[in-house]
């Protein structure tokens, strides 16, 4: 076989994705070509490329509902993504009284079934569905929730958020439901792990067929909830607390919502996969590289990507600053309003602007970072989206 070096662009194009195809790499062909890599394109082309936990920030009330049309379908294919697992949290602010959480995810599943038919765009209920769109070039979306708030102790409610499309539970976030699951990674430990309703809800998702994502679980949580599950797990957006970078601001931030090495292990031997996330690493080199530290501790078969960014503007959320995070600086007040265009916040917020001076889509970015850091195409193609695949197919797999 030729190697990658000796071969002309046509030729290593056409070896991958067939002449035709070579020409639709990227619906931006005007600069695609000529200024990505052609190892690059033809990789970014034959993978899955999948960001498991992205943030599409729509309006959680409903007298907003469904907010201003926002270009998913355009970022997504400047991105090079295949899919992402759009996702969106019910508790930034305080939830005051039973029923709050319910009704803001019922009004977020509103807002973005409103927003993917403006985009011409579906959501992927299973493995066969994510094959279908990456085989005709069309960008889809796996619907996610972080965090299990809104069942507020109804178990049914599961199978309404199933039939809604849902099919990916991050089963915690930052502040505890009102009947609790299980005790959240960066709050004092009061649960002793996964409680009972926790239990119940794992169970539950594996029944219907929805993912289980124990991204901001304890490491008590976690371990605890591989006893319970019978499916594999993801942890979607995490690094490794030996990988800190180089901003000591953002190193004592984020310190609380990274794992350890025996965590990371406890997921990959259960046959889990655990999303690399943007955070803490200043340019797609130092990313690629947190993903290999990873790697080299649980094996290529249990990484991700999950960046816990956002592709789109950040936009309103119910009763506070717009687009506020827990990642966000002090003083970020996002001026650059939803639907500007720019990066909201500080550099990284936005999936294709993760990085200072980025010239290309996310996934470009990612895949030439991968190839210079010693990866090979294979490896990628795992790491892009192929693990994500096989831990949601084992989820999904017997259902509608």
């Amino acid at each position: 076989m030729k190697s990658q070096s000796a071969w002309s662009r046509r030729e290593f194009l056409t070896a991958v994705t067939g002449t035709s195809a070579a020409m639709m790499l990227n619906p931006l062909a005007g600069w695609a070509i000529n200024e990505v890599d052609p190892r690059v394109a033809a990789i970014v082309a034959a993978t899955m490329g999948i960001d498991t936990h992205n943030h599409i920030d729509v309006p959680l009330t409903q007298a907003e509902v469904p907010g201003p049309t926002i270009d998913l379908a355009g970022e997504m294919k400047r991105s090079g993504l295949s899919a992402i697992c759009m996702t969106f949290a019910v508790d930034y602010q305080k939830l005051q009284k039973t029923g709050d959480a319910y009704d803001r995810f019922l009004n977020g599943l509103t807002s973005m079934d409103k927003q993917l038919a403006q985009n011409n765009m579906k959501r992927s209920l299973n493995l066969a569905d994510l094959r279908t769109a990456h085989k005709n070039h069309q960008p889809t979306v796996i619907q996610s929730v972080e965090g299990a708030h809104f069942l507020e102790g109804h178990l049914e409610r599961l199978a309404e958020a199933y039939n809604r499309g849902l099919r990916h539970l991050g089963l915690l976030h930052d502040n505890d439901a009102s009947v609790p699951l299980g005790d959240v990674f960066t709050n004092p430990p009061n649960f002793g792990g996964l409680t009972a309703f926790g239990a119940d809800v794992i169970k539950e998702c594996n029944r219907l067929g929805i993912l289980v994502d124990l991204s901001h679980a304890s490491a008590d949580t976690v371990a605890a909830a591989l006893k319970v599950a019978t499916r594999p797990v993801l942890v979607s957006h995490t690094g490794l607390d030996s990988r800190l970078g180089q901003n000591p601001f953002m190193a004592n931030m984020m310190r609380p919502r990274l794992i350890s090495k025996e965590h990371a292990q406890v997921v990959a031997d259960t046959g889990g996969v655990i999303g690399v996330w943007t955070h803490l690493a200043d340019s797609p080199l130092e990313y690629a590289q947190n993903i290999r530290a990873l790697v080299d501790v649980i094996g290529i078969d249990h990484v991700c990507i999950g960046t816990d960014t956002k592709l789109t503007p950040s936009g309103p959320r119910p009763g506070g600053d717009p687009g506020k995070r827990h990642d966000d600086p002090p003083g970020d007040n996002h001026k650059d309003g939803p639907g500007s265009g720019k990066n909201q916040g500080r550099v990284g917020e936005r999936t294709n602007e993760a990085w200072k001076d980025q010239k290309v889509g996310f996934y470009y970015a990612v895949v030439d970072a991968m190839l210079k850091t010693g990866f090979t195409g294979e490896e990628i193609g795992k790491v892009g989206g192929g693990n994500f695949c096989r831990v949601f197919d084992a989820a999904t797999k017997g259902h509608h």
